[in-house]
């Protein structure tokens, strides 16, 4: 990962109030939709009416339903919901029914591959140093070739231990055939899961990979229509579902997508990989989540913590607790502050709009 481009999206009521909301995957684009279309839906409008908003903003992606579109509503989508959550002087889980849980337990995500003649030789290494860090769950990325994956693997699970949950994301790295074998050569240090083995929309390849190894599938973070979860669950092809709210439609979008894995009795955890803007919302939403027992050290859901070097997330620290839980923020919205000026260091270009 050479670099990073996020949409930091940030509304302004006129008595004060401020909401965030992100976008990871097509900012540029996204931004451009938001300027000239979905923009005009919210302003001058009341945030308490996400619902509807995010209704009418669906209505209008015409073709686009599962790009640059839905990512724009997404992050309006989660901005809408900081607002009327502070405005009620709540926090969101509050507003959307109470919180099931006050601490979330959160994984590690990384360490990732190096461009280096020995790719994976630094990863025992980093999984110790998340250890000492307070995790208790480490998601390397892999991918390099199935023996490699398998010989990494087997050595990192004999560094962290058998109490410690493993899983491994192949970034949409492999052929079927690849990570099936890759999948076979991992099973015996009893990974929680293989994530996005193919690419984000190859059921078929899903499909084979989850029936040729007992690693369950992992996936869902590119996906942005509520249709494409469904294709996905009813073809089977899933055993861990994890949208991402700044992908599929913010609160609402993510929502929709858990009660659909609900009728299919998948387990529904959140994708985030970003700014501190997703993350919180991230936490909010991971709150929500009914409890499910997927074999690791804790009952899902988990939360994605990048444990990279993202100076981002060191605005805010987010300790991880004894238990590799992180704290839900008890102030009202997302559950932070932020402000303009604190991105000014990594801030390439602004734009605003406001009511005509």
């Amino acid at each position: 990962m050479r670099s990073r481009e996020f949409l930091a999206l940030e509304l302004l009521t006129d008595s004060g109030i401020r909401g965030w909301g992100e976008v990871f995957s097509s900012p540029w684009g996204a931004a451009a939709l938001i300027r000239s279309t979905f923009g005009h839906h919210i302003v001058g409008k009341s945030a308490q009416l996400y619902g509807k908003l995010f209704h009418e903003m669906l209505a209008s992606t015409g073709y686009d339903r599962r790009g640059a579109a839905m990512m724009a509503i997404s992050a309006l989508d989660m901005a809408l919901h900081d607002v009327a959550a502070r405005e009620r002087d709540l926090s969101v889980a509050q507003m959307l029914g109470g919180a099931l849980r006050s601490r979330v337990f959160a994984y590690a995500s990384g360490p990732f591959l190096k461009d280096d003649p020995a790719p994976y030789a630094h990863f025992n290494k980093d999984a110790e140093s998340y250890l000492r860090r307070g995790f208790r769950a480490i998601k390397p990325r892999a991918g390099l070739s199935p023996r490699a994956d398998g010989t990494m693997i087997k050595s990192m699970r004999a560094a962290v231990g058998p109490d410690t949950g493993l899983m491994v994301d192949i970034n949409q790295g492999y052929t079927a055939a690849a990570a099936c074998a890759s999948a076979k050569a991992m099973e015996e240090s009893l990974l929680l899961w293989m994530e996005e083995p193919v690419q984000p929309e190859d059921i078929a390849g899903y499909k084979t990979v989850a029936r040729s190894s007992s690693v369950p599938i992992a996936g869902g973070e590119a996906l942005g229509s509520l249709a494409s979860f469904r294709e996905f669950l009813s073809a089977s092809a899933l055993s861990v579902a994890q949208p991402d709210l700044g992908v599929c439609g913010g609160f609402s979008g993510f929502q929709r997508v858990a009660h659909l894995c609900a009728a299919y009795d998948i387990p529904v955890m959140p994708h985030v990989f970003g700014t501190p803007i997703n993350f919180y919302a991230s936490l909010q939403m991971a709150a929500l989540i009914p409890e499910r027992r997927g074999g690791g050290p804790m009952p899902y859901p988990y939360i994605e913590y990048d444990a990279t070097d993202n100076p981002l997330m060191k605005l805010y620290g987010f300790p991880v607790e004894a238990d590799g839980c992180v704290p839900l923020p008890d102030s009202a919205g997302l559950g932070f502050e932020l402000t303009s000026h604190m991105l000014e260091p990594w801030t390439v270009e602004r734009w605003s709009m406001t009511q005509p």
